[in-house]
């Protein structure tokens, strides 16, 4: 095994930086697809031929020794390289082809993102996508994916941004609810109301309005308002089904009130107050920068632009 030559172990280097990136022999085995054994013989092969521990192994943990991380960090950039070259061959061919791994949050995906992509599918047969649902903020480059969706309105410098379409936040509230407890007619009245929140890291649950165009007499005008209901949830998905259910009134991004809305199911609260702060005002799709974008991570993306161009209207 000493005398192997370097070209031998190239892909046990591999596996050893995606160990390092996933932080774990289960999380790196299904990220390359091979069994959790594999990789680990994979190691202990590479570690040999080192003549030297590139891995600290504990019962719950993985860390790289100091020889570890040093054959990572040298090898970062050439494997950056090999996938950039193998992606700019992969382009010439006529039409874009290849897995793209997409992360995107869950209420967005299930209701906007999911139902348009049999479209997309039908338009470029030679692309898989494998989509991510989560509303946790994912690294890209750690776990691999080639692009993700996010409800912001700062994406990070470190990234290109795609603007995908705006979207605004909505209240709204069951005809029912409305019937038993009233409508609110100024953002003060929800304070006697039972509101469903996105828990912040504030102390006290807060919403913050503009008046209508009209009615604003400086910029400054922002009024603010104490809330407290029976429930709140970190998913919009969640907090629409309890309006439904007649629990209170929600604030939305309107791409989770949107179907709910045309339908009927729910009514607008305290229409042309302009909500702000809860929720960003902008959906991007971003990357990491490289120098070379795969074209189906281009053909996705500029089938996402077109697809989400007028927005989430919320009536016919």
């Amino acid at each position: 095994m000493d005398e192997r030559k370097v070209e031998n172990l190239w892909a046990h280097l591999h596996w050893l930086t995606m160990l390092a990136q996933q932080g774990s022999y289960t999380a790196a085995a299904q990220r390359l697809g091979v069994s959790k054994a594999a990789m680990s013989q994979r190691i202990s092969e590479l570690e040999r031929a080192a003549g030297v521990p590139l891995v600290q192994r504990t019962t719950r943990s993985v860390r790289l020794t100091e020889a570890g991380q040093r054959l990572v960090d040298n090898l970062r950039d050439p494997f950056e390289r090999i996938a950039q070259s193998f992606s700019s061959v992969r382009d010439l061919a006529d039409e874009p082809a290849g897995l793209v791994r997409v992360t995107a949050p869950v209420a967005f995906a299930r209701q906007q993102l999911v139902p348009r992509i049999a479209e997309f599918a039908r338009a470029h047969p030679k692309v898989r996508l494998e989509l991510d649902l989560s509303d946790r903020l994912s690294s890209l480059a750690t776990e691999g994916f080639d692009l993700a969706i996010r409800h912001t309105a700062a994406p990070p410098d470190t990234h290109v941004a795609w603007p995908l379409c705006a979207t605004r936040s909505v209240l709204v509230a069951s005809r029912d609810y409305l019937r038993r407890r009233g409508t609110p007619q100024s953002p003060t009245d929800l304070a006697q109301h039972d509101c469903l929140h996105y828990p912040r890291a504030q102390d006290t649950p807060a919403w913050h309005f503009m008046p209508p165009e009209g009615r604003r007499k400086t910029a400054r005008q922002r009024i603010t308002v104490p809330v407290t209901g029976p429930f709140s949830a970190n998913n919009s998905e969640a907090l629409r089904d309890a309006a439904l259910s007649g629990l209170g009134i929600a604030l939305l991004p309107d791409f989770s009130a949107q179907s709910a809305l045309r339908s009927g199911k729910l009514v607008e609260v305290l229409e042309g107050w302009e909500s702000v702060g809860t929720f960003s005002s902008q959906i991007y799709a971003i990357r990491p920068y490289a120098s070379h974008v795969p074209r189906a991570v281009s053909a996705f993306v500029a089938w996402l632009r077109e697809a989400l161009a007028e927005g989430f209207p919320l009536r016919d």
